[in-house]
């Protein structure tokens, strides 16, 4: 990592749910807390609590030098609404299988 660049991940019973028009995206009780030197606190939720029958795969593709390359999914309304990382470097390996929202309801 940079020097003064920090990521940390904790796991969280809070409940996490995603919300978007009248449709529920995802809901979990067991998301990963992403800290981010410089970003605002992300969930990354697991994939088995998202439903991705209602979301679309993108073309859209990041590289984040901590990261690694994220893939998008988008709603017909909302382009590249969420992403994941599907072969995260290995400092932030706990993040596989898990996706990621702009907009979090957390609740508990």
């Amino acid at each position: 990592m940079a020097s003064g660049h920090t990521i940390t991940i904790e796991k969280s019973d809070r409940h996490v749910r995603v919300v978007h028009g009248d449709a529920v995206l995802a809901e979990s009780d067991r998301p990963l807390v992403l800290s981010e030197t410089g970003s605002p606190v992300r969930y990354y939720i697991p994939a088995e609590d998202v439903r991705l029958d209602l979301l679309t795969p993108s073309e859209t593709h990041t590289v984040c030098p901590f990261k690694g390359t994220a893939s998008y999914w988008s709603l017909p309304d909302a382009p590249d609404l969420v992403w994941a990382y599907p072969d995260p470097r290995s400092d932030v390996a706990e993040i596989k299988d898990h996706l990621c929202f702009y907009e979090v309801e957390v609740t508990g």
